[in-house]
């Protein structure tokens, strides 16, 4: 195992101490699938103070002594080690009420969640591995240390890394977890909005993404009580044939794998049963499910307290995926003038992936909504205005013509719907022209 100089150096100097160390969880996994760690978490039978004895050489900070960790500065790079511990009772069902500390590895790895994340190596001993975590990750299986009931009562959070795991690595829960995360499903209230936000964009990015979501709906309408309607929904029209909830998971997996446009598909058609119809030939309608979503897309982004950048682009997405798109340079430059090149791009994907997830007429237009892609990239690339600031006339410009008021804005506006629309060239003497004539016109 490849293992950071500052790495070996610290557990180097807590070996010739006396004491035991290892790294452990999270590195030694990726190790073991072949992956290159980056982040090396230390464990040590030293006790806090005897570790900061070790390096009083060093700078040390005490960065959580009531959990053992403390902080040794190896050339500027911070490495936290943390002695082995046993935890007290979660009452909060995020974190121990206490900690005690242990000289044993086998009673720290004990604590930790799944099999694969409580495997220890030391080059000086090898791998310790009491809970065939390694065999675990040999079979792509995803197991809870010991009783899961109990592994995920103590840290509720614990249910939202199972599902990431399964989704970013493509292991599958083993049934007693599986069936433990789901009977426990209620205990995600003691997880705060950010970390159920984190988590869930990590899974959705997860090439195995949509398998998790069509085995667990319950669980994700548990985070998002505004996908529980869509569970079973049948949409009862000629674009679909999948339940509402198939076709958020199949439009998820049509998505590039950036988070916030697979949020966005994901929350795309909650709004559906709130704004169901029925037409006289029977088919279901969906008059204003666009907006209706966007404006529920607002209410589960604020719970998760989604910043403000996360928030808009979801919105956006979401309220313009209904829309019908023209393959005209007249419409590509009204919504690069509206949304900007990435946002429009994102609606536009958003199309490909809705139609993606619909009958095979649906799917027709998906070269269309690409094409649209490529033609606004490319109009994009030629600098056009989009924007009154960038006429070649200004308002001080048109004072010639007419005294400064709130009847020049007018003007600018004309001229950049002229421009916008092909009627006008961005030409500061045809500019002129226009803006006399709509003048003239206004006056008669």
């Amino acid at each position: 195992m490849q293992i950071p100089n500052s790495i070996t150096y610290i557990l180097d100097r807590l070996e010739q101490a006396g004491y035991e160390a290892y790294i452990v969880g999270g590195c030694v996994r990726d190790a073991l699938m072949g992956h290159k760690p980056h982040d090396f978490d230390i464990t040590t039978s030293a006790l806090p103070e005897e570790t900061m004895q070790v390096f009083s050489d060093m700078r040390v900070i005490p960065t959580g002594l009531k959990h053992g960790t403390v902080t040794v500065l190896y050339d500027s790079e911070p490495i936290e080690i943390t002695t082995y511990r046993i935890d007290g009772e979660y009452a909060d069902g995020r974190h121990p009420d206490e900690v005690r500390f242990t000289r044993s590895l086998a009673e720290d790895v004990s604590r930790r969640d799944f099999t694969m994340n409580g495997i220890a190596y030391s080059p000086e001993r090898g791998l310790f591995d009491i809970n065939c975590g390694a065999e675990d990750i040999r079979r792509g299986v995803i197991r809870c240390i010991g009783d899961p009931d109990r592994r995920f009562g103590e840290d509720a959070l614990r249910i939202l890394r199972a599902l990431r795991f399964s989704a970013v690595l493509g292991f599958e829960i083993e049934k007693d977890t599986a069936d433990s995360l789901r009977r426990n499903k209620e205990l995600l209230v003691n997880v705060s909005g950010e970390r159920i936000l984190t988590e869930l964009q990590k899974l959705l990015c997860g090439a195995n993404a949509g398998a998790v979501l069509r085995s667990y709906p319950e669980v994700f309408a548990q985070m998002i009580p505004e996908l529980a309607p869509c569970i079973g929904y049948e949409q009862h029209n000629r674009y679909h044939s999948l339940t509402l909830y198939e076709h958020l998971v199949e439009a998820v997996e049509n998505t590039p794998a950036e988070a916030g446009l697979r949020l966005a598909m994901l929350l795309h058609d909650i709004g559906k049963p709130l704004t169901q119809t029925e037409g006289e030939d029977g088919q279901w309608h969906f008059y204003g499910h666009a907006e209706k979503s966007a404006e529920l897309s607002g209410n589960v982004l604020d719970r998760f307290h989604a910043s403000s950048a996360l928030r808009l682009r979801v919105h956006e997405i979401i309220k313009y995926h209904g829309m019908v798109p023209e393959n005209t340079d007249k419409f590509i430059r009204r919504r690069l003038a509206k949304h900007g090149l990435s946002m429009f791009r994102d609606i536009m994907l958003a199309h490909i992936a809705d139609d993606s997830a619909k009958a095979d007429f649906a799917r027709e237009r998906i070269p269309v909504w690409q094409d649209i892609i490529r033609r606004a990239v490319e109009i994009d690339s030629q600098k056009p205005c989009l924007s009154i600031k960038q006429l070649a006339v200004n308002g001080k410009d048109l004072s010639v013509l007419i005294p400064p008021s709130p009847k020049t804005g007018e003007v600018l506006k004309f001229l950049l719907d002229g421009v916008l629309d092909g009627r006008f060239t961005n030409d500061r003497d045809e500019l002129f022209v226009q803006a006399r004539r709509y003048l003239d016109e206004k006056t008669e």
